[in-house]
């Protein structure tokens, strides 16, 4: 009988209404020293000016859905994923944020806080502003605008 290892996942993600070219993939690889996360996003609102590049929060939550309400399309995505109650910024699903550069991001991180077993079927979420990785309970990163389930 073959058991299906769950030593890599990914999350496809899209944006809400309000930013529907928002696309992309998450993937998550576990090596020997944590879990490589990469993200490679596109679509994202892009920064106006001479200074350019915008930040995104970036987080796990710990919902399964990327559905929600009228007032948040994403309610069903859920709080920070953080299985063992620590405060912000110290959840298992923070993550650095997204910078944009002419709407594209790509971001690659070690993390050794879970294994990618733990995250199947959580959500990812890009936020509508950079987390301030001080208010709790989860960075004061504004809107949900973008959302993948991790597979």
């Amino acid at each position: 009988m073959l058991k299906k290892l769950f030593n890599t996942a990914k999350a496809e993600i899209n944006g809400g209404k309000k930013y529907p070219k928002i696309n992309g993939t998450v993937t998550f690889k576990e090596t020997k020293e944590g879990v490589l996360v990469t993200a490679k996003i596109y679509g994202l609102p892009t920064a106006q000016g001479n200074c350019g590049g915008k930040f995104f929060g970036f987080h796990i939550h710990n919902g399964t859905s990327c559905t929600g309400t009228k007032e948040d399309e994403f309610a069903n995505s859920g709080p920070h994923y953080n299985p063992d109650d620590c405060p912000h910024p110290y959840h298992a699903g923070d993550l650095p944020p997204l910078y944009e550069n002419n709407g594209y991001a790509y971001m690659s991180v070690l993390i050794n806080k879970f294994k990618v077993k733990d995250i199947i079927g959580k959500t990812i979420i890009i936020h509508e502003s950079p987390d301030d990785f001080t208010s709790q309970p989860s960075g004061n990163s504004g809107k949900k605008i973008a959302c993948g389930v991790v597979v």
